[in-house]
């Protein structure tokens, strides 16, 4: 039954939701048959649900009453769940997280890739279910992001400033953090000190929308090793204030490896393209893995769950089963990780990245370790992996993919056909694409061995590995 609302928003009422879908939502069906996405919502429950977009095929929407709870269901911890959209599977227990990352992976590959598959190994689940996370990006703000009780109340708001997370559709809003369960200390207390301080020092917090204001975004890095990276990016320069903030930082956390800050005065907040100064430390920070070090800075890439990065790298080496003879070409280097991590069981591993200042890491990084049977190469995927690469290096015998979440390009899968190696490790953060190169490779490879992992709890997002044999 529904009641009308507006010809675009109604309330349905008493869904039983019966399934976790896509990028966290839930999924339940109208009288009509329609699939109803609710965003805030657990398998199990049953709820009555304000619909936010109607189509032909299907509604959005919010439950608004819950008439019956799951028993899947569980109490958040952290008090910005539902508002920063961060965790949104906070609310439900983790042994069920895993099972529907688990039932994404295994739907995925049989219904877009709709290949052949082998018994699916269960996911291997995170031993750190909160604090796990080794990178977090800040925003600031001069307009936090009030609630509807603040709205309501009688207390007049003084402070509009925010240092935390975009709310999830707002690309001007910001909510204010009072205590995030990502990471571990001092992560918490160096964002609260950073907002209290350039407050006492008047530092004007950024304006998204009219494009004013000083202090644009903090990012934090923690390494296993220790180490603590800090940077400030700021919209324009005061150098006394800007000196007075890092100075002050400095000081209270002196336990900081890196502090440094970008001047980034562009449209967007992105750094790639911006110079970092270092101010206090070093320009980085040092990461360890069996033995191996890894050197970090601002605009390296990483892994951000740490521990679980390891698991992945170990399960892909797994996969390859090198004997020590073999060619090994990995795609999508990044900053060589896993080019390094499998080099001591490989005769060459050659790496292939589009970023150059990551393939600078790379080599800086396999020198550092004393890997000489490495080498790294920066350009476009589609364009550097051809006939003549192949030619210069040889036919590998073991390929290993880590594409980002949009997958392989196609002229990228239809040169690995051409290339024939033996086998492919495939490591994806997107089953769906993965799915989809799977079914272009098909015709030459099978799929022998799959692998998820949980790199993120407390979300819907899920890595999977993949090895495929030349068939």
């Amino acid at each position: 039954m529904a009641r009308k609302k507006s010809q675009n928003r109604i309330v349905l009422e008493h869904l039983q939701v019966i399934d976790a879908g896509a990028k966290g939502k839930a999924i339940a069906k109208a009288a009509d048959g329609r699939v109803v996405f609710i965003n805030n919502a657990v398998p199990g429950d049953i709820v009555s649900v304000q619909t936010t977009k109607k189509r032909k095929a299907y509604f959005e929407g919010t439950a608004i009453e819950i008439h019956k709870a799951s028993d899947k269901r569980v109490d958040p911890v952290c008090e910005h769940f539902g508002t920063c959209g961060g965790c949104k599977w906070q609310h439900m227990g983790y042994e069920h997280q895993l099972f529907f990352k688990q039932k994404e992976i295994e739907n995925n590959l049989s219904r877009i890739g709709k290949v052949a598959l082998p018994d699916i190994t269960p996911i291997l689940g995170a031993k750190e279910q909160y604090f796990y996370r080794n990178k977090m990006e800040f925003s600031f703000s001069d307009s936090k992001w009030l609630t509807l009780e603040q709205i309501k109340g009688d207390t007049i708001i003084t402070d509009k400033n925010a240092l935390g997370f975009h709310i999830p559709g707002m690309w001007d809003k910001i909510l204010n953090l009072n205590k995030c369960h990502l990471q571990k200390d001092p992560s918490n207390a160096i964002r609260d000190f950073i907002k209290k301080t350039a407050e006492k020092l008047e530092i004007p917090f950024f304006n998204t929308r009219n494009q004013t204001g000083i202090l644009r975004t903090l990012m934090l890095r923690t390494s296993s090793t220790g180490e603590l990276m800090v940077l400030l990016q700021l919209f324009a320069e005061d150098k006394l204030k800007r000196m007075a903030l890092l100075d002050a930082i400095y000081k209270e956390f002196p336990e900081i490896t890196s502090l440094q800050y970008v001047i980034n005065g562009k449209g967007n907040d992105t750094i790639y393209d911006q110079e970092v100064i270092c101010y206090k430390g070093r320009d980085h920070i040092f990461e360890q893995m069996e033995g191996l070090t890894f050197k970090i800075n601002a605009k390296s890439f990483y892994q951000t769950n740490s521990d679980q990065a390891f698991e992945l790298y170990k399960i892909t080496r797994d996969f390859a089963n090198l004997s020590g003879s073999e060619l090994v070409f990995d795609l999508y280097t990044g900053t060589g990780t896993i080019a390094q991590f499998v080099a001591a069981k490989a005769k060459k591993v050659i790496g292939v990245e589009s970023v150059p200042d990551a393939i600078t890491a790379a080599t800086q990084n396999a020198e550092r370790n004393g890997i000489t049977n490495c080498e790294f190469y920066v350009g476009d995927m589609k364009q550097v992996f051809n006939q003549d690469f192949i030619a210069k290096h040889g036919v590998a015998d073991v390929v290993i993919t880590d594409p980002p979440r949009d997958g392989m390009h196609k002229d990228v899968i239809e040169q690995l056909i051409l290339l024939g190696a033996q086998k492919i490790v495939y490591v994806s953060c997107n089953s769906a694409t993965q799915a989809r190169d799977l079914a272009l490779l098909d015709e030459h490879y099978k799929v022998t061995k799959v692998q998820p992992v949980d790199m993120f709890p407390q979300t819907h997002h899920v890595e999977n590995v993949v090895l495929l044999e030349k068939k």
